[in-house]
């Protein structure tokens, strides 16, 4: 019968351990919350004309390999 209690108390701390993790980003340095910044979605690459074109490779990444023709 103490598992079957430990184990729910185990249980109970695991879950609100979680839901305090998933908070923790939202609170400022005093613990107050705040507003949580919603990751930025990448907008489409477009000339100058407006229409839309294909995005150029960021510069930290080497630029794909082409076959010889």
């Amino acid at each position: 019968m103490s598992f079957r209690r430990l184990s729910v108390a185990a249980l109970a701390v695991m879950a609100l351990g979680a839901q305090m993790a998933h908070a923790k980003p939202c609170r400022d340095d005093k613990g107050k919350f705040t507003k949580c910044e919603a990751p930025q979605k990448p907008k489409p690459c477009r000339d100058t004309k407006g229409k839309f074109t294909k995005c150029p490779a960021p510069a930290g990444t080497p630029a794909p390999a082409t076959a010889p023709k």
